[in-house]
């Protein structure tokens, strides 16, 4: 069984804007699950490192004597791309289903690790991704849910996938929203689309050229709205 939930972070860039209003000195800039998805191999490898310490399984720090306890084997945090989203995912592993009460005491146990548990030191790991670094919150204050699945959700087929990107309110220099876009086909296991792309940008003649190539890889703003598919009974 697995458990999902949103995940948010704090991403301090190498070279910060000061007068930049979104940017907090202490906070950084807050990101997202979907902004998230361009970092998930380096949030995926830190989770990994981190619950190496303790084998990953955090119902050895569950001490009810209950049916929770007896019907529960592991507990195990991880990250996962669900649709253009990276998610928190808390794989349980269990001896027999569990009720609906059983499912809640287990959420609020694993909320708690999420805000002040083992989640609360994993925010305090400075996570070094190319342009910046990263602070990861499996948990937060404000619209904290766990949804439980006993299927695995569907990730999307490598080199199908087309990212979605925020051009509106983004730092204007090609290179820097360049970047942002190899990072996301890359994470997405398209790494020979973003050389392509970066290619093409490079060699393209203005501005806007290099927008409508970079919005051909990923969707943007600026990337045409599909038409929608005419109904057999339509042709004439």
């Amino acid at each position: 069984m697995k458990f999902y939930s949103p995940l948010t972070a704090d991403f301090f860039p190498n070279e910060p804007d000061l007068d930049d209003e979104p940017y907090d000195e202490f906070e950084g800039y807050p990101l997202d699950d979907h902004d998230l998805l361009q970092y998930a191999d380096a949030v995926d490898e830190a989770v990994k490192k981190d619950i190496a310490d303790f084998n990953g399984d955090l119902m050895q720090y569950y001490h009810e004597d209950d049916s929770v306890r007896r019907k529960v084997v592991s507990a195990v945090p991880s990250v996962e791309i669900c649709g253009n989203k990276l998610c928190g995912c808390m794989n349980v592993e269990l001896r027999e289903p569990l009720n609906e009460g059983e499912q809640a005491a287990l959420c609020d146990y694993i909320s708690g690790q999420y805000s002040d548990g083992w989640g609360e030191g994993f925010e305090q790991r400075d996570i070094r991704v190319d342009d910046g670094t990263l602070a990861v919150h499996f948990w937060q204050e404000d619209g904290f849910k766990m949804t439980p699945s006993f299927e695995k959700i569907q990730k999307p087929e490598k080199n199908s996938l087309r990212p979605k990107m925020q051009l509106i309110g983004q730092d204007g220099n090609i290179f820097a929203v360049m970047g942002r876009a190899s990072r996301l086909l890359k994470s997405s296991g398209q790494r020979e689309k973003a050389k392509e792309m970066c290619d093409r940008v490079t060699a393209s003649k203005s501005y806007a050229e290099a927008l409508g190539i970079i919005s051909e890889y990923v969707e943007t703003e600026l990337s045409p709205t599909p038409a929608p598919k005419r109904d057999r009974g339509d042709a004439r």
